[in-house]
């Protein structure tokens, strides 16, 4: 009876351990299972992360290409704009210029020649930025340039000291444009000065400009070519000097 008392025993205790040995092994293989669960779960999580972050770089560039491309649209365009414009008003210039010698019947007898270092030229525009680059592109082909800042201060500027050519802008304060050109006519001193007016609306002011005594209207946007072939022929310079 001991014997099999003992045996008994040992059997209990071996079974025992059997059990706690597979729910050991249940238990480690749940846990196993977890892990690579969570892990996929992660993997799977980075994964649209990854695609999201993606998705939203690629529209990023999409959208700055179509930015991009939108820009250089926009300044292809506003370039076409203005060199239509250009080719517009020198047609116009060059339509002007050609009825202007038609009608004159007798020219005025030419005066002597003259260097464009011998030439001065005023420029009057309340913008500095006009006057500086106005003045840099007369310099840039050898005249003499003076600055005035509106049309009253050209007037006083032209009593002292009378220029060759005038290149004045329409709208400043005080005087304008117009009426500086009047002023310049209604001076036997000055009478005969000549007289380039700018201006954005160089259509509307023909007939004004032309009863003011102004000699040329140059409509903006106009090629600086423009300007310094009208100031040559004005002031008489030579040519190719």
């Amino acid at each position: 009876l001991v014997a099999e008392e003992a045996a008994r025993r040992e059997a209990e205790r071996l079974a025992a351990e059997e059990a706690a040995r597979r729910e050991a092994e249940r238990l480690a293989a749940e846990e196993a299972a977890r892990r690579e669960a969570e892990r996929l779960a992660a993997e799977e999580a980075a994964r649209r992360e990854a695609e999201r972050l993606a998705a939203e770089e690629a529209a990023r560039l999409e959208a700055d290409r179509l930015a991009v491309e939108e820009a250089l649209r926009l300044e292809e365009e506003e370039r076409l704009a203005v060199e239509a414009a250009i080719e517009r008003e020198a047609a116009r210039q060059a339509v002007e210029e050609a009825r202007r010698r038609e009608l004159a019947a007798v020219p005025p007898p030419a005066p002597a020649p003259r260097t464009a270092e011998q030439t001065v030229v005023m420029v009057a525009d309340d913008s500095k930025v006009v006057r500086i680059k106005t003045g840099r592109l007369l310099a840039a082909h050898r005249f003499q340039v003076v600055l005035a800042e509106d049309g009253e201060d050209a007037a006083r500027q032209i009593k002292t000291a009378l220029p060759d050519v005038l290149v004045t802008d329409v709208d400043m304060p005080g005087m304008t444009g117009l009426q500086l050109a009047r002023q310049v006519r209604g001076d036997p001193r000055t009478a005969a000065l000549p007289i380039i007016i700018v201006t954005s609306d160089s259509d509307q002011l023909q007939d004004e400009a032309a009863a003011a005594g102004v000699n040329v209207v140059l409509g903006k946007p106009y090629p600086e070519a423009l300007l310094i072939e009208h100031v040559q022929q004005l002031a008489r310079v030579k040519a190719g000097v």
